[in-house]
């Protein structure tokens, strides 16, 4: 979005984290990026850094919430013009990624109260199930301006292979449940001895899920951009367990290469899938049900084929052009008055 806005002529800057060997400021495709701090301590550095030198310069701030919040109200233009960007709650996170008291401050006290701060600001997220949790945490205003998509679409369904191939994407931990993922795959193999699965994605999770892989599973770890979507592309279903989402971008990646989705009917992926339409929402979120659907659609080639034709018309609606015109929209209605809301 940064990139499309300025190219149109505006002054876009983005504040964020240093890490070793980066500028403190510099210039990318006409956004000025200033750094300071690292991935804590930049919180802190926020205040001051904008008193000392961004004040006066950007008419629009734009505060992206990844679970803690720079307070931006509490020190920008009087909270004026201040908006905020929520991808998504952290929620349940707080008790897959935390320990015992963190998870319980985290849930019950620290993310309620650091979004307190901006019930009353305009707010901008990704899917109706997010803006949803956001209005029952008393947010007064909350736009969903719809996720982006870097690539093109393919033009046809791409040919599959003959052995049954599956796919997760995502970071191997705790809260993305790549281990139901694969408990799945356990009991597709019962059914489809030489089914194959492809794991994409890295995390803490590699060695203790190894341990358990059978030999048809392969874990590629973190791949280009091209390997990633070869194997999406590759494979008759993406396997998308979860504990929440924002939207779900592997969903629609999946989509865009002809690949549906079997995934858990959580927040976000009750979004991003349009159950027996472009993919399948899990009526029990458990291996067992992903295992029962991802058999149906491998005996069921007519309902597979379907699905992936409607996946692949469904994430043509999408693009990061489309993106920055609904946010700027947004935007100019709330911030400079324009005439309607987008």
């Amino acid at each position: 979005m940064a990139r499309r806005w300025a190219r149109q002529g505006h002054t876009v800057g983005l504040f964020t984290s240093r890490f070793p060997g980066a500028k403190t400021l510099e210039y990318l495709d006409g956004v000025e990026i200033h750094r300071a701090g690292n991935r804590i301590g930049v919180y802190h550095q926020a205040p001051r850094y904008w008193k000392k030198s961004l004040s006066g310069r950007y008419e629009i701030v734009i505060d992206e919430i990844n679970t803690r919040p720079f307070n931006t109200p509490m020190f920008v233009n009087s909270g004026k013009n201040v908006f905020g960007l929520i991808h998504q709650l952290a929620r349940e996170y707080w008790f897959c990624e935390t320990p015992f008291p963190i998870s319980y401050l985290g849930y019950y006290f620290l993310e309620k109260r650091w979004l307190a701060r901006y019930a009353g600001i305009p707010c901008v997220t990704v899917s109706e199930s997010t803006k949803k949790d956001l209005l029952d945490l008393g947010f007064e205003e909350v736009c969903v301006v719809p996720e982006g998509l870097s690539m093109e679409p393919l033009e046809r369904l791409p040919e599959k292979p003959k052995v049954p191939s599956f796919v997760f994407v995502g970071r191997l931990t705790r809260a993305k449940k790549p281990d139901v993922a694969l408990q799945a795959f356990r009991i597709i193999k019962r059914s489809i001895p030489n089914a194959r699965l492809s794991i994409v994605g890295d995390g803490y999770l590699r060695k203790e899920l190894e341990h358990m892989a059978p030999d048809e599973v392969t874990f590629f770890g973190r791949t280009s951009e091209e390997e990633k979507l070869r194997l999406i592309r590759q494979a008759h279903v993406i396997m998308v367990p979860g504990t929440r989402e924002g939207w779900g971008l592997a969903v629609l990646e999946a989509n865009a290469v002809g690949t549906p989705a079997v995934a858990f009917n959580i927040p976000g992926l009750c979004d991003s899938v349009v159950h027996n339409q472009t993919g399948i929402l899990l009526e029990e979120n458990n291996a067992e049900t992903m295992a029962k659907w991802c058999l149906r659609l491998i005996e069921r080639p007519e309902l597979t084929e379907k699905l992936s034709r409607n996946a692949l018309e469904w994430s043509r609606r999408f693009s990061w052009d489309i993106t920055a015109r609904v946010f700027m929209s947004f935007l100019r209605y709330r911030g400079a008055g324009a005439e309607g809301p987008p």
